[in-house]
């Protein structure tokens, strides 16, 4: 066979030559032990939650070593790609602060190793498809759909491996005669990998994550380039990586089985393979069968990263909870540096889970309302803010009537040594706060069972005629603790406990009626703050419809 001549028949204007393509992306000139990493997704329109989980992975091996974290969009799949899909990618990873250090726009891309969409280097790739037809590596294949799906069905029948390999690749080392005749019909072709490979041999690989895995070799003859002249993602994943000089490629174990194609492709183009880490999958517990099952895009909301930000989890919220999952030991770490950054943590690729992550949403909600109790209020209620205008303009109109006085609100008990956790997203501030809005308050003076509705209305009618916010917090307190005794309750608590039978309750019993009246909570923030920020007018009419309620 004329290899040189197939070469030129299928590529004819192609005159680069790898040489070109290695001077144009030159070797990085970075630090010693700097990592470059790439983010690789498709432009779906859906960013899953493991996309997240690999980019925070891939972020932090390239910029914890000094190294490059890159933008890759992999749109060889025209079928598969959405408007706006590039768009969509690129506003979710600014939004949980994955910064990029060169990679895809919106409307370009920046850095020196690009184009930065696959689509737009289809030049590279053909480079190197004719270098491996020039060296035999590599043959038109011109098998229509039905051909191969007979193919498949006899492989099937025989009980054999199924694929296009072996005595079953048909174009393979057919003669220059049959594949000039098919050309001069203007049949479609796409070009193949002539693999030499044995799967009764292995080959041996150190994964980053997973340890050491044997694999049998690839014998399969892989598609390299699809009939428009597009790569198929094996081969595309051979030259962008290469000539973007990665040097770690993260990506999920699903790619596994791929390891021993793009090995051989690797060698086969005279690449040195990057060093692989195969992450794990992010799982859940099934509600129905309570076993663990791979996070769906069908049935799981929380599968797709849109749902966090639609339910206004902070970003710092989601990215904590991930790190919990990236690493084993990100809680001791944690513990040991409560208000650190978490970006600061020393992330490690060998303490990642080999088996799978577990997605728990009560954990999640955990670590946010514990990220979120140490924020400002200024930043609570910068971010409400921007979530409500976007996601609930009726509260944002509300909330942002008067700025003062809402940071005012998130402020209470928040900024101190032990700030209350009880928010774990935004979407839940409304209701946490609506007691303090006319337009949202709705009354409900339910008691407690130990207390009676005539006992209600006596504490009260007494408070209504005796409260003052010109007292402090302590003469504030002093006040309800002196409204006790004659109402047959007692100021201590310890008394209470030792002699229940000679009181109506305690002091904590007269405020939760106080509570109740001003707020329809029973569990509120410091209640002195809270009758601060409501005002005179509205604590007396709050007052009066309450004993209005238990008198009726």
């Amino acid at each position: 066979m004329d290899y040189q001549k197939l070469a030129n028949l299928l590529f004819p204007n192609v005159t680069a030559t790898p040489e070109d393509m290695e001077n144009r992306y030159p070797p990085r000139k970075l630090p010693e032990g700097a990592k470059v990493t790439r983010m690789a997704p498709s432009p779906t329109g859906f960013m899953h939650l493991g996309n997240l989980f690999g980019a925070i992975t891939d972020e932090r091996l390239a910029h914890q070593s000094g190294g490059i974290f890159m933008l890759r969009i992999e749109d060889t799949d025209k079928k598969r790609e959405v408007e706006n899909g590039v768009e969509t990618i690129i506003s979710v990873f600014k939004k949980f602060g994955l910064n990029f250090d060169e990679g895809a726009l919106a409307d370009g891309e920046f850095g020196d190793y690009g184009p930065y969409r696959q689509r737009q280097r289809a030049d590279i790739y053909h480079v190197f498809a004719k270098k491996l037809v020039e060296e035999g590596k590599a043959y038109p294949c011109f098998c229509t759909e039905e051909e191969l799906s007979s193919m498949r069905e006899q492989q099937e029948a025989k009980g054999v491996n199924t694929g296009y390999y072996g005595e079953w690749a048909m174009w393979r080392g057919r003669p220059m005669e049959d594949i000039e005749a098919a050309l001069a019909e203007g049949k479609a072709w796409v070009l193949r990998f002539y693999s030499e490979g044995n799967p009764e041999k292995y080959i041996h690989l150190t994964d980053l994550v997973k340890g050491k895995i044997d694999m049998p070799e690839n014998d399969q003859d892989i598609v390299l380039l699809k009939s428009d002249g597009i790569p198929t993602y094996h081969f595309a994943h051979v030259c962008d990586d290469h000539f973007m000089r990665t040097t770690h490629v993260i990506r999920g174990e699903e790619w596994i089985s791929s390891v021993p194609k793009h090995i051989a492709l690797f060698k086969a183009c005279g690449y040195r393979a990057p060093k692989y880490a195969h992450t794990p999958q992010v799982m859940k517990i099934d509600e129905e069968t309570g076993a663990k099952r791979k996070l769906s895009k069908r049935k799981d909301p929380e599968a797709a990263v849109s749902y966090f930000v639609e339910q206004g989890y902070p970003k710092e919220s989601v990215i904590e909870y991930i790190m919990t999952l990236l690493n084993s030991n990100f809680e001791d770490w944690r513990r040991a540096n409560p208000t650190e950054d978490c970006w600061k943590f020393p992330f490690n690729l060998k303490k990642m889970s080999v088996s799978g992550c577990l997605f728990d949403m009560a954990k999640l909600n955990d670590v946010s309302k514990n990220v979120i109790s140490l924020m400002s209020a200024d930043k609570v209620y910068a971010d409400v803010a921007a979530w409500a205008e976007k996601y609930d303009k009726e509260f944002y109109d509300i909330f942002t009537a008067d700025p003062a006085r809402s940071t005012a609100i998130v402020n209470i008990d928040r900024e101190n040594p032990k700030p209350r956790k009880d928010i774990a997203k935004w979407s839940e501030v409304r209701n946490y706060v609506a007691y303090f809005f006319p337009e949202l308050y709705k009354p409900d003076f339910t008691l407690p069972e130990n207390i009676s509705r005539s006992d209600a209305a006596a504490i009260v009618e007494k408070y209504l005629g005796e409260f003052s916010l010109a007292d402090d917090k302590d003469q504030w307190f002093a006040r309800i603790k002196g409204m006790c005794e004659p109402l047959g309750f007692t100021p201590n608590v310890k008394e209470y406990k030792k002699n229940p039978e000679s009181y109506k309750g305690h002091v904590g019993d007269v405020s939760s009626v106080i509570r109740i009246a001003l707020t329809s909570r029973r569990n509120t923030p410091d209640l002195y703050s809270i009758m601060a920020l409501l005002g005179e007018d509205e604590i007396k009419a709050r007052l009066g419809a309450a004993l209005k309620a238990y008198t009726e």
